[in-house]
């Protein structure tokens, strides 16, 4: 590895550690859902979007290949796409595949290097020429998309509902954000899981096989790996909830007993009492309405919309 990368790899472990602290030691505890999705966290969260109970990616996947030319018709040519969080690239793929269009260029933003080289060979394959991949956060990857621009139009993919891992005022923030790094004629196509009954929710973040959980259970095998942390990964339990209140299912894990965990590289020393939980992941359900709102009122001119009613799943592109 150069000496470049090195030093990138060793400036993110400083910051997982960093956050790792800080996001232990509120109350309640929690870990950032964003550290999910290392080699192996990556790996099971594809798992998950092929369970019968988990509807999003194939709801969204339909909706894409149905309507990909009537969401790209408006826009102004030539035309760049960006997917925020690109996880498999297989929606990305879809869309290009559906709309038969020939992008200026495609670029990827993901916290998972895994995720980059698997799209990237995604699309090579399909013979996509230019791909530029940005192994960072949303916010990074969205100042370097802004700072990339030519005179071609961009879309924006911020799909799978994940935005909904963001609370009101951070989800406010973002779509502000997204929107300054836009120009005329460009636009955001936003995915998003819709409220629907409980029990149905409940069963898509708690599935019987237990992907869900072992996903849950992969962030503290992360940090045990990576930052030399004791967790012992059969002394926490896999919880979901829904909180109807703030129309979202929250992610828990919970000590099955009282324990003691230390993390050499973030120097910390947390005692669990039994039955106390680390909030890992809140995700957000919506109504239709309140998304189109929402984008309107983080600066967007105009939204349109089509929705899955079966599944209760949005796509909604804002335009600048």
């Amino acid at each position: 590895m150069a000496r470049v990368e090195l030093a990138e790899a060793e400036t993110m472990r400083a910051a997982f550690a960093s956050e790792v602290a800080e996001y232990l030691q509120r109350t309640p505890r929690q870990l950032p859902s964003k550290y999910f999705y290392n080699s192996l966290g990556s790996s099971l969260f594809e798992a998950i979007c092929q369970l019968p109970w988990y509807r999003i990616t194939r709801a969204e996947t339909e909706l894409l290949r149905a309507r990909a030319r009537q969401i790209l018709q408006p826009m102004r040519r030539p035309l760049s796409v960006a997917e925020l969080g690109c996880g498999s690239g297989d929606k990305l793929a879809v869309l290009i595949e559906s709309a038969d269009e020939q992008f200026h260029a495609v670029e990827l933003v993901d916290i998972s290097a895994a995720a980059l080289e698997m799209t990237r060979t995604r699309l090579e394959a399909m013979g996509v020429e230019r791909i530029v991949a940005h192994q960072s956060s949303y916010d990074d990857g969205i100042a370097q998309l802004s700072e990339r621009r030519g005179r071609e139009s961009m879309l924006v993919l911020f799909l799978g509902s994940n935005i909904g891992n963001f609370d009101p005022p951070a989800r406010e923030e973002l779509l502000m954000r997204i929107r300054r790094s836009l120009r005329s004629g460009d636009a955001l196509l936003l995915g998003t899981d819709l409220v629907k009954p409980e029990p149905e929710l409940l069963m898509a973040y708690d599935d019987p096989l237990q992907v869900t959980a072992a996903f849950n259970r992969n962030l503290l095998l992360r940090i045990n790996h990576e930052l030399g942390g004791t967790f012992d990964l059969d002394g926490f339990a896999h919880r979901a909830i829904w909180n109807g209140g703030d129309q979202r299912v929250e992610m828990h894990l919970v000590s099955r007993r009282a324990q003691e965990v230390y993390i050499a590289a973030a120097g910390v020393d947390i005692a669990f009492a039994a039955d106390e939980w680390i909030w890992t992941e809140s995700s957000y359900k919506y109504e239709p309405a309140a998304i189109v709102r929402e984008g309107l009122a983080a600066g967007f001119a105009r939204a349109e919309q089509w929705i899955d009613e079966d599944a209760r799943f949005a796509l909604t592109r804002f335009s600048v």
